[in-house]
Order: structure tokens, then C-alpha cells, then sequence
């Protein structure tokens, strides 16, 4: 139980170790880091929405007396039109967006951006919660590497969004500790996400392949969303191609060799 714990609070830890920037560093983060993270995360996220969502959504789904490819197709497209609805339903900022001076208060500004990382947790956290729900049960063909590597890649993507909530808030008049908080506070649906879905799931452990691919789903609506335009914005931008290359590749190699 120990594991299931330290997963969950990892991407968490990304998040409040990313507004801790606020204390160390007296400019935004550099361009290009940020860009290489990102797409470091992107790529670990899309080899774990494959690897360790839909492929042991399609392996378990076997075990029905339906094609095994259902729900896999029907959990997908949920996650992504959930990811659609909260994306209309709720006023917030694209990470990547600039904002004309005068439009809002910075308030307005904080609040959406502060949401907008909401949204980006959501699913992240329940992705967590069902891959370590399915570990849980011995029946998905989920290993504790692919977990594993799940919540870092989650938490390498949490550090640049921490310090864009909390570095801009301090950068305009606020004080460290309150950016920190704020910071902070932007994360903590992660790991409620993953507790709820994790309880969740363990009392429906058939629906468990839906889950896995609704999780995937929504995952990969922010990557393409959210994450892939950001890397890709601006020149240099084979930089965070190369890093999402890498970060595919080494979860999907630790998920092969170590599943």
C-alpha cells in the first residue's frame, strides 16, 4: 500500500516543487528547460496512455463476451469529450496564451490560469488512480514500473505548470509565500482525483476497462491539446520534438522490458 500512496503524491510533488521556483529563481523559467520538460512529459504520457491504459483495457475487455476493442473505443471518446465539455463549460487560460494588458484584472487572470492547470489534473489524477486500482486488483496486466513511470512523467509535466501559476503572481506584487500557495493549491485536485477514482474503481472492477481508456482519453486530449503546442511554439522547436521522442521511448521501453 505503501507504492499506491508514494504514486499518488507524486504528481502532486511535481506541482509544489515547480511553485517552489518562486523562491529561487528571480525570472520566469527558461524557454527552452520549459520547453524540453513538456515535451519530455508529452511523450511519456502518450507511451502511457498506450502501454499502460489501452492495451490493458483492450487485455482485460478479453475476458467479455464482447470485442475486445469496445470498450477501449467507448472509454477513449468518453475521456475526450469530458475533456471537451470542461474545456467549454469552464472559463480558463491556455498555458500558452497571452493575454492583452487591460482585458482582466490579474485576479481573473490568476483564477483562469489556476483553472486552466485544474483541468490539466483532472485527468492525470485519474489516470493514477485506475492504473493503481487495476495494479491493485492482478487483473489488468498493469506492472508497478508502468505506474510508476506514469506519476513521474505526470509529475515532470506539474513542475513547469507550478511555476506558471506561482512566478507570475509574485513577478506582480504578490508576496513568495502566497505565489508558493497558490502554486500548490492548483494541485492539490491531483491526488483527491486519484483517491476518489482509486476507491471508485475498486468496487467496479469490471468497468475497469472503460476507466482505463477514459483515462487515456482524457490524457491525451491535453497533450494534444495543451502540451504539444506549447512545445512546439516558437522557433527551436525541435527541442521539445527530440524530448518527446526520448520520453516516449524510455517509457515505452521500461514498460516493455520491465511489464
Amino acid at each position: 500500500m505503501r507504492y499506491v500512496i508514494l504514486g499518488v503524491l507524486i504528481p502532486f510533488l511535481g506541482t509544489s516543487l515547480g511553485a517552489a521556483c518562486v523562491f529561487f529563481m528571480k525570472k520566469d523559467m527558461n524557454r527552452q528547460l520549459q520547453r524540453a520538460m513538456l515535451g519530455f512529459a508529452a511523450g511519456v504520457m502518450v507511451a502511457a496512455s498506450v502501454w499502460s491504459l489501452l492495451i490493458p483495457s483492450i487485455e482485460q475487455a478479453e475476458t467479455l463476451e464482447m470485442a475486445s476493442f469496445i470498450p477501449a473505443v467507448a472509454g477513449f471518446w468518453a475521456g475526450v469529450l469530458f475533456l471537451l465539455m470542461l474545456d467549454e463549460l469552464i472559463p480558463h487560460l491556455h498555458l500558452n496564451s497571452e493575454q492583452p494588458e487591460g482585458m482582466e484584472s490579474q485576479l481573473s487572470r490568476t483564477v483562469k490560469l489556476v483553472l486552466a492547470v485544474t483541468i490539466h489534473n483532472i485527468p492525470e489524477g485519474m489516470a493514477v488512480g485506475v492504473v493503481y486500482a487495476g495494479l491493485l486488483s492482478n487483473q489488468s496486466g498493469i506492472t508497478a514500473a508502468g505506474a510508476l513511470s506514469l506519476a513521474l512523467g505526470i509529475a515532470i509535466q506539474n513542475f513547469p505548470e507550478g511555476a506558471i501559476i506561482s512566478m507570475p503572481l509574485q513577478t506582480d506584487g504578490a508576496g513568495k509565500p502566497k505565489a508558493f500557495l497558490y502554486g500548490v493549491l492548483s494541485g492539490i485536485v491531483e491526488p483527491l482525483g486519484a483517491v476518489l477514482t482509486l476507491a471508485a474503481t475498486s468496487l467496479m472492477i469490471p468497468a475497469l476497462p472503460y476507466l482505463l481508456s477514459f483515462a487515456a482519453g482524457a490524457m491525451l486530449y491535453v497533450v494534444v491539446e495543451e502540451l504539444i503546442p506549447e512545445m512546439s511554439e516558437g522557433p527551436h522547436s525541435n527541442l521539445g520534438t527530440i524530448s518527446f521522442s526520448v520520453g516516449f521511448s524510455l517509457m515505452m521501453a521500461l514498460d516493455v522490458a520491465l511489464g
